[in-house]
């Protein structure tokens, strides 16, 4: 899995769904700089939190990874 890639697809699917970095770090349990970091591309995501993310945005973590 691309870092870089899940990065753009995690702010990606954010913007589609209308939600800023707050809401979608309130809706993880995240703070809003480790969501900043990850979309940046400054912080790697491991899977845990991929899985925080997908789940947020109701998307599978296959979807939200470009894989399937």
């Amino acid at each position: 899995m691309e870092s870089t890639r899940v990065n753009k697809r995690i702010r990606a699917f954010r913007k589609l769904r209308g939600l800023t970095q707050l809401q979608l770090a309130e809706m993880t349990n995240l703070s809003i700089t480790i969501i900043g970091e990850i979309e940046r591309g400054n912080r790697a995501a491991d899977a845990q939190v991929v899985e925080r993310i997908a789940h947020a945005l109701r998307i599978s973590v296959n979807e939200l990874v470009g894989e399937g």
